[in-house]
C-alpha cells in the first residue's frame, strides 16, 4: 500500500500528531499545517468513507450527495479495498458513534 515518497517526513508527522492528540493541541496543530480548504478536503474525504462503509448508499448518490467528483469517490472507494477488514470495522464503529444520535 501506498503511504507516502518519505516515510521518515510522515512518521514524523504522525509522531508529532500523536503527541499534540496527547497534549490536547490538535486542533492547533491541524489548522497551523492544513489551508481551509485542506480541512474542508479532509472533512469531505471522512464523509465518503463513512458512506461508502454505509454499503447502502451507490456511489453516483454519494457522489450528487457530497457535490463532489466520481473521481474522488472511486478513490475512496480503492482505499477502502487495499485496507484491512477489522480496520474499516473500527473506522465504521467511530464514524457511526460520531453521526447518529
Amino acid at each position: 500500500m501506498y503511504i507516502s515518497r518519505n516515510m521518515d517526513h510522515w512518521n514524523t508527522f504522525i509522531e508529532t500528531l500523536r503527541t499534540a492528540f496527547e497534549a490536547g493541541k490538535e486542533q492547533e496543530f491541524l489548522t497551523l499545517l492544513l489551508t481551509p480548504d485542506e480541512r474542508d478536503a479532509v472533512g469531505l474525504r471522512l464523509q465518503i468513507v463513512a458512506q461508502l462503509l454505509d454499503k447502502n448508499v451507490p456511489q453516483r448518490e454519494i457522489q450528487q450527495n457530497l457535490s463532489t467528483s466520481a473521481a474522488t469517490i472511486t478513490r475512496g472507494s480503492n482505499m477502502l479495498k487495499m485496507m484491512d477488514p477489522d480496520f474499516l470495522a473500527w473506522v465504521k464503529e467511530q464514524v457511526d458513534a460520531k453521526t447518529k444520535p
